[in-house]
């Protein structure tokens, strides 16, 4: 799961990261308004937002609206020192899924972070299926025709990426970000070695290959395989 955090606290913006690392999540930080609207109208794939409302160059709330505007639908948890009932009324009214009011838990954070999710992707009981591979959103746990897979964070990241979206194709430019985000230093053939990695765990053929282009992972088996 991929996670834009707009905080322009540094202290507890580093805090959060580090909270949500274990979690499996990928998390993308910045730090004003402007930015983060940049980053939402530009369509980068994110899961939800955590967001805080007092934010340099363009308001929390601003940032809020115009998103929703746009038809952007992402799950959106507002941060928040503002703890007047009607502001947190006026937030949700304007699109927020959830509101947590500073200072906070962590493990609040995390848990109402996961709840978004879940409702958002309507896998509070279901589990992700295909070509005999089973992956639990909920307790990301993987099997190959009933045996369990270990599966690294990030080859968790991808797969889960893969069979949430059968059949379309991802570039790696696209992949680089949902499994590591913008600030890490990736190899240039990052992407290439999971994807061997995965296939090594399952069979030969569960990615394909598009030269030029990127990869795939198909609904059912095709002819030809790269």
């Amino acid at each position: 799961m991929r996670i834009l955090l707009v905080e322009d606290d540094p202290s507890l913006a580093s805090g959060i990261r580090l909270a949500l690392k274990p979690e499996n999540f990928t998390v993308d930080h910045l730090s004003d308004g402007v930015s983060a609207l940049a980053a939402l109208k530009e369509g980068e794939p994110f899961d939800a937002v955590i967001l805080d409302l007092g934010l340099p160059r363009m308001d929390g709330m601003q940032v809020l609206e115009a998103v929703r505007r746009l038809g952007n639908r992402v799950p959106i948890l507002v941060l928040t020192a503002r703890d007047a009932v009607d502001e947190r009324i006026a937030g949700l009214d304007a699109g927020a899924d959830d509101y947590l009011t500073k200072p906070f838990e962590v493990a609040e954070l995390k848990a109402r972070l996961r709840a978004l999710l879940r409702r958002s992707s309507d896998q509070v009981n279901s589990a992700l299926e295909c070509r005999g591979i089973r992956l639990d959103p909920l307790t990301m746990q993987v099997s190959y025709q009933g045996k369990p897979v270990v599966l690294s964070r990030r080859e968790l990241t991808l797969l889960q990426e893969f069979m949430s979206h059968p059949g379309r194709v991802f570039t790696r430019d696209t992949l680089t970000r949902l499994v590591y985000g913008w600030d890490e230093d990736v190899e240039s053939n990052a992407i290439e070695v999971h994807v061997h990695h995965l296939r090594r765990k399952f069979f030969p053929h569960l990615i394909r290959t598009l030269r030029g282009i990127g990869y795939v992972m198909d609904k059912t088996d095709q002819d030809q395989h790269s």
